[in-house]
């Protein structure tokens, strides 16, 4: 079962990226209003621990030292490449960390002409540029829940797929971060700890943890495939136009028996008092979502194959992880084989190439009327 995730210690407080998504034909849109909602950049402990994580390490990073210095670039994977991907393995050590540059966008035809301004198209995905822009985005409006059904499929899928894999990317890139300082910090440095009580493997900081711990988080914390990500993103939430997303930021239908969660119209009541996990924004509910595979039980396959395949510098990839989700839905190995469809369909596993970009963050904002 899907639990609320704890509150997240999380690394970055930078924006978040557009992926770019290869789709069969163009990107089109009509004149339609713009299906992001989003306030002003949102700053929070976030930065704060950042520079505390950056602060605490006690030497040059390990690949982002003066010999090597890796950028954007670097991280995109060599073609027909069987190995883990670049951006699974590194971040970027030129990437922002000023805010994101507001941008206001209202309607679709101005979401494709930005696209456009940044490379950011079908024709560049199948020219095999990997590297995206960071975008933000607060929520989905309830305007996108009401009119989607309006626009073509094709359509709907890539404006889904273009502002969720960002999100994925962003959250990926702060468990990169974690991994790098977990790998390099002493026992009790207290960021460590707070990433340990976080993946619960302490119950209290007033304590150290043991070599074979610092193993044991560098298996339980880890990326998971963007092509994984969105295809459940895009199955738990009707591609974004669920009461639940709507209301709150609920992409992957985490449950919350604190009693707090948006509650469905059928309750089952065999499973107690629960409900819908509200998230503060999308980021949130990915991050949540992950840290949920990275600390339920319920994983533990998920997490074993995944260290098993970075051991053996294999690819992680959607459709190999897919087939340990047998716990996440009553459907069981039908869930599975719907996702991994999802993938193959939709060719989402082009999409665990992209890596982010180092230029400046942008902050889509939509229009006022919603």
């Amino acid at each position: 079962m899907l639990r609320k995730p704890q509150t997240q210690l999380a690394l970055l407080a930078v924006s978040v990226l557009l992926l770019l998504y290869a789709a069969n034909s163009q990107f089109n849109p009509d004149n339609s209003d713009v299906v992001v909602n989003t306030p002003a950049p949102v700053t929070s402990a976030k930065v704060a621990l950042k520079n505390q994580v950056n602060q605490s390490k006690s030497e040059p990073d390990k690949i982002g030292s003066a010999q090597q210095r890796i950028v954007a670039a670097d991280l995109a994977t060599a073609s027909n490449s069987t190995e883990t991907q670049m951006s699974f393995i590194n971040v970027s050590d030129a990437r922002p960390t000023k805010a994101p540059k507001e941008i206001k966008i209202n309607s679709l035809d101005e979401l494709s002409s930005l696209f456009d301004s940044l490379n950011y198209n079908t024709q560049s995905w199948i020219d095999g540029n990997r590297e995206v822009p960071r975008l933000t985005f607060e929520s989905v409006s309830e305007r996108w829940q009401e009119t989607s059904n309006n626009i073509p499929v094709q359509q709907k899928k890539m404006v889904f797929f273009r502002l969720i894999a960002p999100l994925i990317l962003v959250a990926n890139e702060n468990i990169l971060l974690e991994r790098r300082l977990i790998e390099s910090a002493p026992l009790d440095d207290i960021v460590l700890l707070n990433i340990a009580a976080k993946y619960r493997i302490i119950t209290r900081l007033d304590q150290t943890i043991t070599e074979q711990q610092r193993q044991m988080l560098l298996e339980e914390i880890d990326i998971l495939p963007p092509s994984l990500v969105l295809a459940q993103a895009a199955e738990e939430s009707g591609w974004a136009t669920s009461r639940f997303t709507v209301e709150g930021n609920a992409f992957f239908g985490q449950w919350d028996f604190s009693g707090n969660g948006m509650i469905p119209k059928q309750q089952r009541k065999e499973l107690g008092n629960y409900g819908l996990a509200r998230f503060d924004t999308p980021l949130a509910s990915v991050e949540g979502y992950m840290l949920n595979l990275n600390t339920n039980n319920a994983y533990k396959k998920l997490r074993s194959l995944r260290a098993s395949l970075r051991a053996s510098n294999a690819a992680i990839t959607g459709i190999e992880l897919a087939g340990t989700l047998d716990k996440y839905s009553e459907r069981g190995q039908a869930y599975i084989d719907g996702i991994r469809q999802m993938i193959r369909y939709n060719k989402l596993d082009q999409v665990d190439e992209a890596y982010l970009s180092d230029a400046a963050p942008l902050h889509l904002l939509s229009s006022a009327k919603q």
